[in-house]
């Protein structure tokens, strides 16, 4: 059916392009502000409200239909509409009841959806509101205060609460957890801000974006509130929870879902033990810690962590301090194949992420709110979630190690 409907609108456009000469015609003349491409513009909208008002009447224009109908035309109003590139002038059809409400340009709207539509794209990729305003000046002729430019994206504010409240899945194999930082304001005064983004896996391999918090500070309390939101839109299971060390994340997690396996990410263990280390010992720092987090089992794990403290502790005593501390939580993707160890240990998958919503955000000097700063990162997600259309690598191996090591009433599609 739809494939019909578009060769037939195929049909109707060269039906339409074989009764125009184009011999001759300069660009201008084609797409230039006066040209064939705007007057076909307005006049395609004009014939769309025309048709509209018929539809609304129930009767063609001068029929004898609409006699004593209680309601007729009442002539047309101009009005000057902002297109996707330029701006053209319509007759607006009006109603003697007052009653009609156009839909292809609605009443007191002088941006056609497309141009809207443009806006919010520009927006979506880290542009502001100055930005998109000389743009469109400059490219299109189109001049448009920022205030405009804010009420169009401020339209996708109820996309973004309709977004950050759905119904998620009542399982994820894994969830990552991660945290940017924003400037913005509190009180007119500039602040720093942490955004936190919840990715998951289901069970599918595919990703998916929770959620976005703000917070001034984490801890327990702050993680235990997303935990349970996300428990309160569905999700009654979380296989693996991976995240940076975050403080007070393990805790939380264990009290909204006790059954959680905690992974912390080996990257950021490796960043944060090599912080300090002297610039002659960090290749054979990193060469001792990466025997600990390669080796194939956790027993052989343990015993090169022992070897690298006897070598290290009496001049780097706490970077085994703190794997010794942190071990029970380090040590779950020992449990997996090589195969899909990787998608387990690091944060990689949500630092992707993250660094496209940094790309958004590194133009704004800060966001006057939070709303800003939902508005334009959930519009960089939903660029981002457009590509996400393949499973993790080697999901299907990965699925049945999941359903051996936690149980297959725990992993559904198997």
């Amino acid at each position: 059916m739809a494939r019909k409907k578009k060769e037939k609108e195929k049909d109707i456009i060269d039906q339409l392009l074989d009764n125009i000469d184009f011999r001759g015609l300069t660009q201008d003349e084609v797409v230039g502000q006066d040209g064939l491409i705007k007057q076909l513009t307005g006049r395609i909208l004009q014939r769309a409200l025309e048709a509209e008002m018929t539809e609304h009447l129930g009767y063609e224009k001068n029929s004898n239909a609409g006699d004593n109908s209680g309601n007729s035309r009442n002539g047309h109003t101009e009005k000057t509409v902002l297109l996707e590139n330029q701006e053209t002038t319509i007759d607006v059809p009006r109603d003697r009841n007052g009653s009609f409400e156009p839909i292809i340009v609605p009443k007191h709207e002088k941006r056609a959806p497309l141009f809207n539509d443009q806006i919010i794209s520009m927006y979506s990729f880290g542009m502001s509101d100055r930005d998109i305003k000389r743009h469109l000046e400059k490219i299109y002729n189109v001049e448009v205060s920022p205030d405009l430019i804010s009420r169009v994206t401020n339209a996708v504010l109820e996309e973004v609460r309709e977004w950050q409240n759905r119904p998620l899945d009542q399982s994820y194999a894994i969830l990552y957890l991660d945290a940017l930082v924003v400037k913005g304001r509190i009180d007119g005064k500039s602040s720093i801000k942490s955004v936190y983004v919840a990715l998951g896996v289901n069970f599918e391999g595919k990703k998916e974006v929770l959620g976005l918090w703000i917070a001034q500070s984490e801890g327990a309390k702050f993680w235990m509130g997303v935990l349970t939101e996300i428990k309160n839109r569905g999700v009654q299971d979380i296989l693996i929870a991976c995240m940076d060390g975050l403080s007070g994340f393990p805790e939380a997690v264990h009290a909204v879902y006790p059954q959680t396996r905690v992974q912390l990410c080996i990257v950021h263990m490796v960043r944060n033990s090599t912080k300090f280390v002297s610039y002659k010992d960090l290749k054979k720092i990193c060469a001792g810690l990466k025997e600990i987090y390669s080796a194939a089992s956790e027993e052989s794990g343990r015993a090169a962590l022992e070897e690298f403290g006897n070598h290290w502790n009496g001049k780097y005593p706490m970077i085994y301090q703190s794997w010794d501390r942190h071990w029970e939580n380090l040590s779950e993707f020992f449990k997996y194949p090589p195969e899909i160890r990787k998608a387990i240990y690091t944060t990689n998958a949500v630092e992707s992420l993250n660094y496209q919503l940094r790309k958004v955000t590194k133009n704004r000097s800060s966001f006057s709110t939070d709303d800003a700063i939902f508005k334009i990162l959930y519009l960089a997600i939903r660029n981002a979630s457009e590509k996400w259309t393949m499973p993790i690598r080697d999901w299907g191996r990965a699925l049945n190690q999941f359903a051996i090591e936690f149980g297959k009433e725990r992993v559904p599609f198997l």
